[in-house]
């Protein structure tokens, strides 16, 4: 069984910087590519980051590009979200998810393609 805890989320002001992390226990890590989504009030989940299971190929949402970055530590089985310069529209339910991949460098921002989901850390940027 596959399981994804985020932590590492909290309260920031706007231009502050916060670092998600995402714990996978999973067999051969190396072999799940990995995203983050997020959920604001009101609002359906969207897509953020994602990378493949090598780390080469990654995505980002235009609102975040330039802003954040997605790593992940394969020794540590764990995904990371680095934000920076955070503004008060990032305030949402951030989601951790992962899927084995059998391709080095697909990655995806669809949601659908992912089977395995973490329980969301909240992420809340003030003005």
């Amino acid at each position: 069984q596959v399981q994804l805890v985020e932590s590492g989320g909290g309260l920031v002001q706007a231009g502050g910087s916060l670092r998600l992390s995402c714990a996978v226990s999973a067999r051969s890590f190396s072999n799940y590519r990995t995203g983050w989504f997020r959920q604001a009030p009101g609002q359906e989940r969207e897509f953020v980051a994602a990378q493949s299971r090598n780390g080469e190929t990654i995505y980002y949402s235009d609102s975040v590009k330039g802003r954040f970055t997605i790593s992940r530590d394969n020794p540590k089985n764990t995904v990371y979200l680095q934000m920076n310069s955070l503004k008060p529209e990032d305030t949402a339910v951030y989601y951790c998810a992962a899927d084995y991949s059998i391709s080095n460098l697909y990655a995806s921002a669809d949601m659908s393609e992912y089977l395995h989901w973490g329980q969301g850390t909240q992420v809340t940027v003030s003005s």
